[in-house]
């Protein structure tokens, strides 16, 4: 309950700076999350990029100042942060499905993208089975993307990135060297001053395995919380990450410890309703 209560702290931050700059470091502060926890888990719980909501609620309370004011459309364009009237006017067309100019003695019908809240969903006909592990650091090797957490940029960027990795044969090659049958996806090396992160996928250098093109990276001991996915992908695991923020974290004593976290996906068709793959986040105690 206390951590829902926090995220909708950040949500009445935001709308008391729709007319402002909305600082992702202070919702991470409130949210007692990183920056890149926060945002992942606004994504995972909503459904819409921070940036994307944040650009949808100012878009229409700016359609409501217009409306029911005389205001200029470059005043309110500048007011919700748009630098030039026809930046906000393709923003508004995109949303509203016509421009601002429109707006008043029309009888247009505008969209409302409504304020959003976030509640424990209380679901007791699905358990939510999960292990607790205590694990030595460990070594994976394969091949790393930096990438920018901005605007929900490496959502796009890593889904890219597996798909590159599949089709060259890397993953198999991977697989091959390391002698581990799991490939890793490992979010890891947070910058948050850049707002950037490293997107590793990789096998457990089981065999200690090495080869040009490759690297290694140190995951460390920690203690870990694994939940089972089971499904297709990638609509199976994203239900788990959903629920793992949604309904695990505030409902139990543990929260993220901050270090690198991973998706574990077996051998097998991953398109397949039997499919079975795991998540694995780094916990300590409240």
């Amino acid at each position: 309950m206390e951590a829902m209560q926090r995220l909708n702290k950040c949500l009445e931050y935001i709308e008391d700076h729709l007319d402002k700059e909305v600082y992702i470091d202070e919702l991470a502060r409130l949210s007692f999350y990183s920056k890149y926890h926060f945002q992942r888990m606004f994504h995972l719980l909503t459904g819409f990029t921070l940036a994307d909501y944040v650009r949808n609620r100012r878009l229409t309370v700016a359609a409501q100042d217009l409306a029911h004011s005389d205001k200029k459309i470059i005043d309110v364009a500048l007011k919700y942060g748009y630098e030039t009237p026809e930046s906000f006017s393709k923003a508004f067309r995109k949303l509203h499905g016509f421009p601002p100019s429109q707006v008043r003695g029309q009888g247009r019908d505008l969209k409302a993208f409504p304020r959003i809240s976030f509640q424990i969903q209380i679901k007791g006909v699905t358990e939510m089975n999960y292990r607790i592990v205590d694990r030595e650091e460990f070594t994976v090797l394969g091949k790393g993307k930096r990438v920018s957490l901005k605007d929900g940029t490496n959502l796009k960027v890593i889904p890219l990135f597996w798909e590159e990795v599949n089709q060259n044969g890397t993953s198999e090659e991977i697989c091959n060297i390391t002698g581990t049958p799991d490939v890793l996806g490992v979010c890891m090396e947070f910058n948050q001053k850049q707002d950037e992160m490293t997107y590793f996928i990789g096998g457990i250098n089981v065999k200690k395995g090495i080869k040009d093109g490759l690297e290694e990276k140190t995951v460390p001991k920690a203690t870990w919380a694994v939940f089972e996915a089971h499904g297709a992908m990638p609509d199976a695991i994203q239900n788990v990450w959903q629920r793992i923020y949604g309904e695990w974290f505030p409902s139990t004593g543990y929260e993220h410890a901050g270090g690198p976290e991973f998706e574990l996906y077996p051998p097998g068709n991953p398109y397949t309703d039997d499919y079975r793959s795991e998540v694995w986040i780094p916990i300590k105690r409240k």
